[in-house]
């Protein structure tokens, strides 16, 4: 199969996952063009050089420009913070690159369409980091619905809890800076939610919601890591500028109702990605902390044996069974982002946009915006007038 030489900027919680996601391609996916994992690049030598040699990339380099620039690599990969996704993804496209950027797509709505715009101006690939698409069970839902198994799409209420900031004391990290993040649990994991809701139910025509950070300061960090770092007991404090909890209500174009909520203060919860989807035919629920099952009721089924059922995804003809492990073996979160890529390298050597693309991630950022608009203006605003 062809040979795909890829630079990838960004070498922490992310740049472990696709690199992983890369290595495990050739030998589950043979049929697969091959991902040769050329260039690693951050901005830190000592740190960037220990994860080339750690995740099995053959160089690193500490200037994206350069690496851009060079006629030897055919995918940018771009998973550092979302500050610099557009620059990055702009020079990318004006060299001739492929392109795969983690969401969300930008800061801004403006900046995600500067993206979409240059990327198709010169015809290069592009997908963004929606990897929860990518499971089984969850395109099994999507199967149901495609199908009319669930019949008339009524609701779709959707949850992304994690706990990892309930203490004071953790550390201003990049993530609480708007200035770097863009937004807080509503950027980072409601965009999550909003995907899949398109992936799932269709667009979404008008928003209302309500956000709060808990933590007004922080302690700000003597060292960096992905998410929270170090500080002492006596640090100096900077200002959180970011959402700790969003939550909105939708309305659907097909006219389905939804409620999404993306907190980082829900005690007890890791990282609960949830939704349910109810029909008049049948409902389903997904949790990705049971991500191999799938939830199915079916409104038809003899009264005396009614209710949920479990659906375990992990069988043919379940979506990519055939290429893991035997009968009732489970998957995890790490082959998501190897579906992904499966999925993104199939689409170059096709010929053809990859799914979900920038297109997507626009479509993404309007709801984003839209959500922090109606909060700012306390009323309901309308997705497409933005």
């Amino acid at each position: 199969m062809k040979e795909v030489n890829v630079g990838m900027i960004g070498y922490k919680f992310m740049g472990k996952a696709h690199s992983n996601a890369y290595r495990a391609l050739p030998m589950f996916f043979p049929e697969s063009s091959v991902p040769n994992m050329k260039v690693i690049c951050g901005r830190h030598p000592e740190a960037v050089a220990e994860a080339a040699k750690q995740f099995g990339w053959q160089e690193f380099a500490t200037d994206w420009k350069e690496l851009v620039a060079r006629n030897d690599i055919d995918v940018i990969d771009i998973n550092a913070p979302s500050n610099v996704h557009k620059d990055i993804a702009v020079e990318a496209a004006i060299a001739g690159k492929h392109i795969y950027c983690e969401k969300p797509l930008a800061l801004s709505l403006a900046d995600s369409r500067d993206m979409l715009e240059e990327a198709e101006k010169a015809g290069v690939k592009h997908m963004v980091g929606f990897n929860y698409r990518f499971t089984p069970a969850v395109i099994l839902a999507k199967k149901l619905i495609d199908e009319g198994r669930l019949g008339e799409i009524y609701h779709f209420r959707a949850w992304f809890l994690q706990d990892w900031l309930v203490d004071p004391a953790s550390p201003l990290a990049w993530r609480l800076q708007k200035d770097i993040a863009g937004s807080g649990a509503h950027g980072d994991l409601g965009a999550h939610l909003i995907d899949l809701s398109h992936y799932l139910i269709g667009d979404i025509s008008e928003v209302v919601g309500m956000s709060e950070t808990f933590i007004k300061e922080r302690p700000l960090p003597e060292e960096t890591s992905e998410l929270s770092g170090t500080s002492s007991s006596d640090a100096e404090k900077g200002p959180v500028t970011v959402d700790d909890a969003t939550l909105f209500m939708a309305r659907f174009e097909n006219g389905a109702l939804g409620s999404f909520e993306a907190t980082r203060f829900a005690t007890g919860h890791r990282s609960k990605n949830s939704f349910e989807i109810n029909g008049s035919k049948g409902s389903v629920v997904f949790d990705f902390e049971r991500m191999n099952e799938l939830q199915v009721y079916f409104e038809d089924d003899q009264g005396d044996v009614q209710g949920f059922r479990r659906v375990l995804a992990t069988d043919a003809p379940h979506a990519y069974s055939d290429a893991w492990w035997p009968a009732g073996h489970p998957i995890g979160y790490e082959h998501t982002f190897t579906h992904a890529f499966l999925e993104f390298l199939k689409a170059i050597e096709e010929d053809r946009q990859p799914v979900p693309n920038f297109a997507d991630g626009v479509k993404c950022q309007q709801v984003l915006e839209a959500v922090e608009l109606s909060i700012t203006d306390r009323q309901w605003v309308r997705v497409s007038s933005l």
